[in-house]
C-alpha cells in the first residue's frame, strides 16, 4: 500500500494513457495559451495543429491530448514538473524545437504579451535553452507567421 502511495505521488504524472513528453508539453504549450488571460481560438488551433503534427496525431487524438493538458494545466499551478519530463527526456535540438512550438502559440494571436514574454524566459531557463537559440527560434516564428519582430 505505501509503495503505491509512493508510485501516485512520485512518478511522472499523466492523465490517461498519454506519452509524459507529450503531456508535459501540450501543458507547457495551453501555458502558453492562456498566460495573457484568455485561451482563444487561435492559440486552441495553434496548440491542437502542433500537438497533431509533433506527436503524429489524428484530429481525435490531438483533441484529446489538449483536453488533457488544459485538465492537468488547471490542476497544476507549476511548470517545473512538465519542464523537467521534457528536459530529462529530450535532446537540447528537440528542446529548442518545444521552445519554437511555444513562440508559435505565443504568437498566434499575432502579438506578445509581457507574461508571455515572462514565461518565455522562464522556460528558456527551466529547459536549458540559450537565450540566443530561442531568439533564433522566435525569429522563425515570427517569419513564418508574417509578423514584424518588433
Amino acid at each position: 500500500m505505501l509503495d503505491a502511495l509512493k508510485s501516485l505521488l512520485f512518478s511522472n504524472r499523466s492523465i490517461g494513457d498519454h506519452d509524459p513528453v507529450a503531456l508535459a508539453t501540450t501543458v507547457l504549450l495551453v501555458e502558453a495559451g492562456m498566460m495573457d488571460g484568455t485561451f482563444g481560438p487561435e492559440e486552441r488551433a495553434s496548440v491542437l495543429a502542433l500537438v497533431r503534427q509533433r506527436f503524429s496525431l489524428d484530429d481525435a487524438g490531438a483533441a484529446r491530448l489538449l483536453a488533457a493538458g488544459e485538465a492537468e494545466a488547471a490542476r497544476s499551478a507549476e511548470l517545473y514538473s512538465h519542464t523537467r519530463t521534457v528536459k530529462d527526456n529530450l535532446s537540447y535540438n528537440e528542446r529548442l524545437d518545444i521552445i519554437e512550438m511555444v513562440w508559435e502559440v505565443v504568437y498566434a494571436d499575432g502579438h506578445l504579451h509581457d507574461f508571455e514574454a515572462n514565461l518565455m524566459r522562464r522556460l528558456n531557463r527551466l529547459l536549458f535553452v540559450e537565450d540566443a537559440d530561442s531568439g533564433l527560434a522566435r525569429k522563425r516564428v515570427l517569419d513564418r507567421l508574417g509578423l514584424s519582430s518588433s
